[in-house]
Parts: structure tokens; C-alpha cells; sequence
């Protein structure tokens, strides 16, 4: 196994499967999504997203997925008869963080507290608990390109299908871009009237290649139109993924008088973009766990959505102004044994 290489990572890695389950997310964004820099962060006046370092191309980082799932299971559960049920599932499926402890009567002497802050970090790292359920960052599966004469296409490349692939255990060859040689080849597309050449706002695609066997790399909960599929070389996407981000220009405005006091933009996945995610899930799961969720009386399973496979979440920052709202439908080995089982 290549350490280096991210396809071949930790959590969809055969030598890991007999600890872990395996599920996916599929996410389609409903609405602009930016995960990355926030307003002040950045230097420039530009807030950025965050991208594979490989193919330059928008991303979603595992801590912000993990956060999203941590925080909705937490404000979902609980009623008059388990106050606070929510709260206690998300600490036995996503750890229990170190906190601190309320009751602790802290003495005002300098060397009280030194004692006691001692005492409490000794107890909380006995609260801490390792998650149940892993995440990784998610990738790119097909980007929305507006494109002159032909509305919009979706864009890809064989890295981003690789990755596809091995998340998802599909059975198809990855569409090649380049030959044995590493001679650049047609770009393999499946588009309305077997077009071979496509316009971009800053460029054009030629000699194209129809090739109706892209239809397999639709994710099956996706709507994604199966006749504006674009595959391109690893070496082109990023330049083509500049030209599709969502881009805003805001303003700040001064506090006293309505006058612009500075210009700054923030970037964003458009619509439309479909993105996947891996997640491993314990096969054994803790003593400590299994009495906990007993105690509970609840299920020994992972069900973030209750009963359902998808639902919509917010990811990243700027919700409030119409950024973030994602479509995220979970499948995969271990969501499809459970509901076997139900």
C-alpha cells in the first residue's frame, strides 16, 4: 500500500475490514457550499475553499462532516421521559469529549488550582472515548460547468473515479484520458446527439469521444441528466473546476454611515455538485458501549436518520445567506445490512 497516496487511506483499506464496517455518503449540494477560509481568516480578500491537494479541486474535510452528524444527533433526540438522550448517543458513537467538571469546587489559591486543574484532567482523561464511527473528507464525484449551447455539464476525471470506485466497490473500468504511452487520448463524454465538441466560457473541448458506459458512474440516489457527462484529463480538471466554482463578491458597510468599508468574495461549490464520502463503522462494539446504549434502551446500530436514508443537512459557513444546504443520502454495505435486518 502507497502511505502517501489519500485513494489508498485508512478507513477503505482491505487489511482494516475485519475491525470495520463499511457505508458511504453520497451529497448533493442544494444550494452553493463553502467549506474552507471564513472573513478575516484570509490574508487576501478572497475566502477560499478547501481542495485535494492532488487535483486542486473542492473538497469537504472529514472533521466538518463528523461535526455536522455529531451536532444534529445531539438536538435530534431526546424527550420529557430521557432528557438529554441525544447527547449521551452522540458521546457513544462520536467520543466522548474531555470537559469540564461543573461541580468541581475550585479553591482560589494559586496552589489549590494548580491541584485541582491536575485532578480534573486526570478525570477527564478517563471520559474520553474513541469514536464508533469514522469519516473522511469528501471528494468530488461530477462538478456542474455551464457550458454556451449545451445549458450545463458535469465534469470529472479518472483520479476522482478512482476514488469512486474504490468507495463504492463498483465494477467498471475508469474511462482513460491518455494511452499506454501517457499520449493524450479523446475525452471520453456522453452527451445529447453524440456531440464530440463542447464550449466552455473560457475555452473549448475537441475531437471528443461518445462513450455510453458513463452512465454507470451516476451514483443510483442521484438525479444527475445522464447525457452531459464530461470525463477529462487529471491534468485539466483543476482549471475546468475554476471556471465552475460559485463566486459572490460581499461588502462591509460602515457601522455608522452607509458607506462601503470594504469589498471581499468568498468561493463556493455550485449546486448541483455531487460528492461522496467514506465511513467505517465498528464491527465490535465496546462493553462500556453496548451497556450504555441497553441502559438507553436504544438500537445497537448506527441510524443517524432514523429510518431514513437521506436527509438535508447544512454543511461548512454563510448558511445565513443561502449557502450549505446539502442532500446527503447514506448506503453501502452496512446501511443495506440494516435494513435487511429491519
Amino acid at each position: 500500500m502507497n502511505q502517501g497516496d489519500p485513494i489508498t487511506n485508512l478507513l477503505i483499506c482491505r487489511d482494516l475490514s475485519f475491525m470495520y464496517q463499511k457505508a458511504y455518503g453520497i451529497i448533493e449540494t442544494l444550494a452553493p457550499l463553502h467549506v474552507g477560509a471564513s472573513a478575516g481568516e484570509e490574508t487576501g480578500n478572497l475566502n477560499l475553499i478547501f481542495r485535494d491537494q492532488f487535483t486542486q479541486t473542492g473538497i469537504i474535510p472529514g472533521s466538518s462532516i463528523r461535526g455536522r452528524f455529531r451536532a444534529d444527533m445531539r438536538f435530534s433526540k431526546g424527550d420529557a421521559k430521557q432528557p438529554g438522550l441525544g447527547n449521551q448517543l452522540t458521546n457513544i458513537w462520536y467520543g466522548h469529549q474531555a470537559e469540564s467538571d461543573e461541580n468541581e469546587n475550585v479553591a482560589e489559591t494559586a496552589e489549590t488550582d494548580a491541584a485541582n486543574q491536575e485532578q480534573t484532567q486526570s478525570k477527564n482523561k478517563n471520559k474520553t472515548t474513541e469514536a464508533l464511527v469514522k469519516f473522511e473528507y469528501a471528494s468530488l464525484v461530477w462538478l456542474p460547468i455551464f457550458c454556451p449551447g449545451q445549458p450545463m455539464v458535469w465534469v470529472t476525471c479518472p483520479r476522482l473515479l478512482k476514488r469512486y470506485k474504490q468507495i463504492t466497490g463498483i465494477q467498471a473500468e475508469i474511462p482513460k484520458t491518455r494511452d499506454a504511452q501517457n499520449n493524450p487520448l479523446p475525452y471520453p463524454v456522453k452527451l445529447n446527439r453524440n456531440q464530440n465538441r463542447l464550449f466552455f466560457n473560457l475555452g473549448f473541448l475537441d475531437n471528443l469521444q461518445p462513450t455510453p458506459s458513463l452512465s454507470r458512474w451516476i451514483p443510483p440516489t442521484s438525479t444527475l441528466q445522464p447525457d452531459s457527462l464530461v470525463v477529462v484529463d487529471d491534468n485539466d480538471i483543476s482549471i475546468i473546476h475554476e471556471m465552475g466554482l460559485y463566486r459572490q463578491t460581499r461588502t462591509k458597510l460602515n457601522e455608522n454611515v452607509k458607506k462601503v468599508e470594504n469589498f471581499f468574495g468568498f468561493e463556493a461549490l455550485p449546486e448541483d455538485s455531487i460528492l461522496i464520502f467514506p465511513v467505517a463503522i465498528k464491527k465490535d462494539m465496546p462493553q462500556y458501549a453496548q451497556e450504555k446504549l441497553n441502559k438507553l434502551e436504544q438500537e445497537h446500530k448506527w441510524q443517524p436518520f432514523s429510518d431514513r436514508q437521506s436527509q438535508e443537512l447544512y454543511f461548512g459557513g454563510l448558511e445565513s445567506i443561502g449557502c450549505g444546504r446539502c442532500l446527503v443520502t447514506l448506503t453501502g454495505e452496512y446501511i443495506s445490512t440494516n435494513q435487511r435486518d429491519n
